[in-house]
């Protein structure tokens, strides 16, 4: 169980509740807080205080006062009036996890709604239905307004839901579960879309994914290493240590460890003195993408316990504050940053395969290819990499240095943070693909050389991979094998090395 506090959670948890489906709780001190600044709210109602988006228009309309009586409908024309998104919907995980990181963040108590507001978004994520939410139309500031608003909208029991398998209307779902719709009350509309959860759930998937992968990739560069009769020197731990990047350290530290007992690694001048850079450089090059990633997880882990929507109501002080805590600048950077590590360990997986499959750069049958000649092999996979990897350098370009102003120039810098978050996990699909189409050159490859010869935990992840893609002994359509093989890579949970023993063992 996963006890909601709106200020601890952590990115473990958030992976248990999307992928095993742990039930969350709202915290009993948590609701007092909630319900606290809720009262808050209407007393500054009935003092007929002036307040942003309680009682008055948005966006450019603030200056607009809005009458006691339609503060309600209010409410209710934002969200029907701002669920415009586009395009595909999310997958159900990333929905999932933004109707759980919505709930965190307004559980927090300084939203001003009411604490059956937040158990009403708890009750999704424990029924798991799913809203349906357009990937594209936000700008990343003043929050995820479109996204967040297609998910407003299945608490009112509208739009559609994802539910047991189906898509289906969102009243269906909900009288299945036995929950009723909501209505909203003055603030609460304005508190669900004003938010970074979109472009932080997509964050937050990606970088799940992502921590997956990259341990994923050194164990096939590792194989890789042996189908190429790679030089282990390039490990050491002294030439690491006086660099200094401790990701750098530890990507050398596990390629050592996942092929301490292998007998198809080389030293330097028993075949040759230096492997190329897309062998020799393994630790620099992943562990720079690794640091990447430690910053996104360092953002994304202060994004799910932050407070993002506007106004903000402090009780203690009887204060309701207009700022911008909606601005996603913060993700929108980290998930830049973090385009290009997946970009790099795309970019170098790919110059991997080139060597596997290049007879001017190995002493391995041409293009790994059963009849050289007769058959291309793995000729055309390298064009499919390489497609990849120069399509994430398209999809690198940085979505946060692009602002357009909206609201009549009253929110006249946007972050694009939904873009970059989106795009990271465009990229890392791609990522994906390359290190499957490695993983079937590298596997070829070491049964020329003698799978007897490999290291125990490169041969225990080559046997796994074996029961997905079979060896080629002729040409056959291998887009069938690369997805395939892609999608193990996505759902096996065996992918992380145990620097112990050896072992690959589950993340």
């Amino acid at each position: 169980m996963v006890l909601l506090t709106g200020s601890s959670l952590t990115l473990e948890e958030v992976k248990r509740v999307i992928y095993q489906r742990e039930p969350v709780v709202l915290c009993d001190s948590q609701r007092q807080k909630i319900d606290e600044n809720r009262c808050t709210v209407e007393q500054m109602l009935e003092d007929k205080s002036v307040m942003y988006g309680i009682n008055t228009g948005f966006g450019k309309f603030s200056d607009v006062v809005i009458g006691s009586a339609d503060v309600e409908e209010l409410q209710l024309n934002l969200i029907h009036s701002h669920a415009c998104g586009v395009g595909e919907p999310f997958e159900e995980s990333i929905s999932r996890a933004m109707v759980l990181l919505r709930a965190n963040a307004l559980a927090q108590g300084y939203s001003g709604v009411r604490s059956a507001l937040v158990q009403q978004l708890i009750n999704l994520v424990n029924a798991a239905i799913h809203p349906v939410i357009p990937q594209q139309g936000s700008l990343g500031a003043s929050g995820d307004l479109a996204p967040l608003s297609h998910l407003a909208l299945v608490l009112l029991g509208e739009g559609e839901v994802f539910y047991q398998g189906n898509r289906m209307p969102t009243m269906e779902a909900l009288q299945a579960e036995g929950l009723q719709p909501i209505t909203l009350q003055a603030k609460e509309g304005l508190a669900l879309i004003n938010g970074t959860q979109a472009m932080t759930a997509v964050g937050v998937v990606a970088y799940l994914q992502l921590e997956k992968l990259m341990h994923q990739s050194e164990l096939t560069a590792a194989m890789t290493l042996e189908g190429l009769y790679g030089i282990i020197d390039a490990f050491d731990a002294d030439l690491h240590r006086v660099r200094g990047h401790q990701e750098q350290v530890e990507v050398a530290q596990r390629m050592q460890t996942i092929l301490r007992d292998s007998q198809l690694t080389t030293v330097q001048g028993e075949i040759r003195v230096q492997d190329a850079y897309s062998l020799r450089c393994i630790p620099q090059v992943l562990g720079a993408c690794w640091q990447t990633i430690n910053y996104a997880k360092e953002k994304l882990t202060t994004e799910i316990n932050a407070v993002t929507d506007n106004p903000l109501i402090f009780s203690h002080s009887n204060k309701v504050i207009s700022g911008g805590n909606f601005h996603g600048q913060p993700i929108a950077f980290a998930m830049d940053f973090l385009k290009l590590g997946i970009a790099e360990t795309a970019s170098i997986s790919e110059r991997r395969i080139e060597r596997l499959v290049n007879p001017q750069l190995n002493d391995l049958p041409a293009f790994l290819s059963p009849n050289p000649g007769l058959e291309s092999g793995a000729m055309i996979m390298q064009y499919s990499a390489a497609s990849l990897v120069s399509e994430n350098k398209t999809l690198a370009h940085p979505a946060s240095v692009d602002s357009i102003p909206s609201s009549a120039n009253q929110e006249d810098h946007v972050s694009m943070g939904t873009i970059a978050a989106r795009h990271a996990l465009a990229m890392l699909q791609n990522t994906r693909r390359v290190i499957a189409i490695e993983l079937i050159c590298a596997m070829q490859a070491v049964e020329y050389r003698g799978i007897e010869k490999m290291a125990r935990a490169t041969r225990d992840f080559y046997k796994r991979a074996r029961k997905i893609v079979a060896s080629i002994t002729k040409d056959r359509v291998f887009s069938t094998d690369i997805e395939k093989l892609t999608n193990w890579l996505m759902e096996s949970s065996e992918s992380e090395v145990n620097l112990e023993k050896g072992e690959v063992k589950p993340v």
